[in-house]
């Protein structure tokens, strides 16, 4: 039993135990191209939280990885079989109780680790922290954490070559040879202003991409995967650490 996981722990061992940090893992259940399974975001998402949590654990951090969501917003693909929709109003109601449990148990630091490009928190953040004042709640995008370009030949945004090589490293056992992908060509917008960084509008997913991913996956290596991988698990449990060690009432300087 690995004493940061929740669901392997017992209540022997946790009713008595610091914690100093939880962390959430939030992923998505959406097609990620023809090659690689609807779970992708919550396997990766999952794998980045626990050995993130691990390294920040074994340099003496008090953190408890919950059980992952594996739900995420994907209102632009309501017409691709079987993606699962969570609006946001339903994030909120989750991130809600799971706060009020976590504040009535003085755990007081909350960071919820996002691996779904529809997910985005920062508002349900703000109103969560000023219903719970005593509460430090941040996010973090694992996918940001890096540059593309530093490990990858092709960008993308989904089901491409960094997801794709994460994956084969990861779970090889559940993707596709590369020959039965898809191109992940990916449509922009006609107006001009929305495929920049300062003007933005949902995509409808189906008129964006015919194999539902944008991104070449083709020079997808596990190689590469585990490369990227080390360096978000670094990046990311040093973001751990630091929430974990700091004081709330002290976080400025």
């Amino acid at each position: 039993m690995r004493p940061y996981i929740l669901a392997e722990t017992t209540w022997k061992s946790i009713k008595d135990q610091k914690i100093e940090l939880a962390i959430l893992p939030w992923g998505a259940t959406e097609a990620h191209n023809l090659h690689m399974p609807f779970a992708t975001d919550n396997i990766l998402t999952e794998k980045v939280a626990v050995k993130s949590a691990e390294a920040a654990w074994n340099n003496g951090a008090k953190v408890v990885v919950l059980p992952t969501i594996p739900f995420g917003v994907n209102t632009g693909q309501l017409d691709i079989r079987l993606n699962i929709n969570m609006n946001p109003s339903t994030q909120f109601a989750i991130l809600n109780d799971v706060t009020d449990v976590l504040n009535r148990h003085e755990i007081y630091k909350f960071l919820i680790v996002n691996g779904h490009g529809g997910n985005d928190f920062k508002q349900i953040i703000r109103e969560l922290g000023f219903k719970y004042p005593k509460m430090f709640i941040c996010g973090c995008n694992w996918y940001q954490s890096f540059e593309n370009s530093q490990f990858f030949e092709n960008s993308g945004g989904h089901a491409d070559e960094m997801e794709t090589s994460l994956m084969q490293f990861l779970a090889p056992d559940l993707v596709l040879p590369l020959s039965e992908a898809g191109e992940g060509k990916g449509k922009k917008f006609k107006v001009k202003a929305l495929n920049e960084r300062w003007a933005w509008a949902e995509r409808k997913w189906t008129q964006v991409t015919s194999d539902t991913g944008i991104g070449n996956p083709f020079k997808s290596t596990p190689e590469k995967g585990e490369k990227c991988f080390n360096e978000i698990v670094k990046k990311v449990g040093a973001l751990m650490f630091e929430v974990s060690k700091t004081d709330i009432n002290n976080m400025y300087e």
